[in-house]
């Protein structure tokens, strides 16, 4: 069951196996009892041992409802921690697999994914980035996700690419 620090000596409703959602006056209002905010939605938190590990404050994946929101995923080798090659294919590659894996923990998969978003760090590598993304996320027969493309001064560790992406359940 997750806990929320406000929720701390106050009224918490079970709203499904294992969830629950604070039911006591909030700051900034009494959001959480609204008839219409987040209605009926929880925030389960997703981890897997077959993608690098949160290294912060955030989670691989937060399960909201039927949606699955990930974090970005750099291409690390979850078993090592280490980078893997210095190619954009084999970045985007190891990427995919990540998020693959944080899917498969919330219980969905890539053939589900309704939205992404690709960092890259020179355009000038979208098209192999592209050729890699293609066989993950629009195998013939599967609707491709919505995406967007954006190069970006620098991304962590240096890798060339980080994806996240929005799944539903």
């Amino acid at each position: 069951m997750l806990s929320y620090p406000s929720c701390k000596n106050r009224n918490v409703a079970k709203v499904g196996p294992g969830v629950s959602r604070c039911t006591a006056q909030m700051p900034g209002g009494d959001r959480a009892n609204s008839p219409v905010y987040n209605r009926g939605m929880s925030k389960i938190v997703i981890a897997t041992n077959g993608a690098p590990a949160a290294i912060g404050p955030y989670s691989q994946a937060v399960r909201a409802g039927n949606l699955v929101f990930t974090a970005g995923q750099i291409p690390l080798d979850p078993a090592t921690g280490q980078v893997v090659a210095s190619g954009i294919a084999e970045q985007t590659t190891r990427v995919l697999e990540n998020l693959k894996a944080v899917l498969e923990a919330a219980g969905s998969s890539l053939a589900q994914v309704v939205k992404t978003t690709v960092f890259l760090k020179d355009f000038n590598d979208f098209a192999a980035m592209n050729a890699v993304y293609g066989a993950y996320l629009g195998p013939e027969g599967v609707a491709p996700p919505a995406r967007s493309t954006v190069e970006v001064a620098r991304l962590p560790k240096d890798v060339l690419v980080e994806i996240e992406l929005v799944a539903e359940v």
